[in-house]
């Protein structure tokens, strides 16, 4: 049913800069946020308008840096509807403070932004141990733990699950592999090779529908291999918006035709209950604020 639907990547903007002005991480803002800014009171008419009826709100590092504020507090306005997922500069040896005090402000996650639209991937932070006291803090609390990187970060990502096998770990955009072979997907071998990590979850954004749309590769045999791999259970989709093009109705219909191939009980998990296991507070039936 489509209020069951939920989204674990879409990002707001704020339209008061005096309020919340913009700090980009890495000194760059991105294109989209100043192209598409989305407000809060934005995104939740784009969730009516698609049937989504939950989402874990992820935070624009490259608009804002590490000041959550907008998200945290946007979030707070729709208890049991949306969720808070922030940046925190993991490297700083007040890390796991910083962390603390945004979960009493709301944040039910974190996440890691090595790299993506205003920067090459650099993934030396991931495995650097003056990071490690804030990914310990992440395994006591049982926030999770989103990280955008790209096939060179894999490696890392490999030595952080065993190291936290606690902390659950959500790869945005399946850390972009490259599909383009086609079956058996020879060049995503390292992808799948994290699959034995059960702490790894894969986040589905409009980049893996394109891309299996690419050369040989198809929805077809690339989604049940990664179900094969991994299990929908730790699969969920994210739409991205608004960075990628399109309404958020027209994202969600790309996904749900993309994942066709799949069976109705994948979906379901893939659709929202692998989010609510990542999310737990969404399971609450927070009344809708004004």
């Amino acid at each position: 049913m489509p209020g069951s639907i939920v989204d674990i990547h879409p990002h707001i903007i704020s339209d008061d800069e005096g309020r919340y002005p913009p700090a980009p991480l890495f000194g760059k803002r991105s294109d989209w946020s100043k192209q598409r800014p989305t407000t809060v009171e934005t995104l939740i008419a784009a969730m009516d308008a698609a049937g989504v009826g939950k989402a874990a709100v992820v935070h624009s590092s490259t608009t804002y840096g590490f000041d959550n504020r907008y998200v945290a507090e946007s979030c707070a306005r729709y208890p049991g509807r949306l969720v808070a997922v922030g940046s925190v500069d993991v490297l700083q040896p007040d890390a796991p403070q910083r962390i603390q005090e945004w979960v009493e402000q709301g944040l039910e996650g974190l996440r890691l932004f090595t790299g993506g639209s205003t920067k090459e991937f650099d993934p030396s932070e991931l495995d650097d141990p003056r990071a490690f006291p804030a990914w310990e803090l992440c395994a006591d609390l049982g926030l999770p733990m989103c990280i955008q990187t790209g096939p060179v970060g894999i490696p890392q990502v490999r030595a952080l699950a065993q190291r936290f096998p606690r902390v659950p770990i959500v790869l945005d955009h399946l850390a972009r592999p490259d599909v383009t072979d086609g079956p058996p997907y020879a060049k995503s071998q390292s992808l799948f090779e994290l699959a034995e990590y059960e702490n790894i979850f894969l986040k589905l954004t409009p980049r893996i529908f394109g891309d299996v749309r690419k050369d040989a590769a198809s929805a077809e045999t690339f989604f049940p291999r990664v179900v094969e791999a991994f299990g929908a259970q730790r699969m969920a989709w994210g739409s991205n918006f608004p960075t990628s093009s399109g309404t958020l109705q027209e994202i969600l219909a790309t996904a749900q035709s993309g994942l066709q191939c799949l069976n109705a009980a994948d979906r379901a998990w893939i659709f929202g209950k692998t989010a609510l296991k990542l999310y737990p507070a969404l399971h609450s039936h927070g009344a809708k604020a004004a």
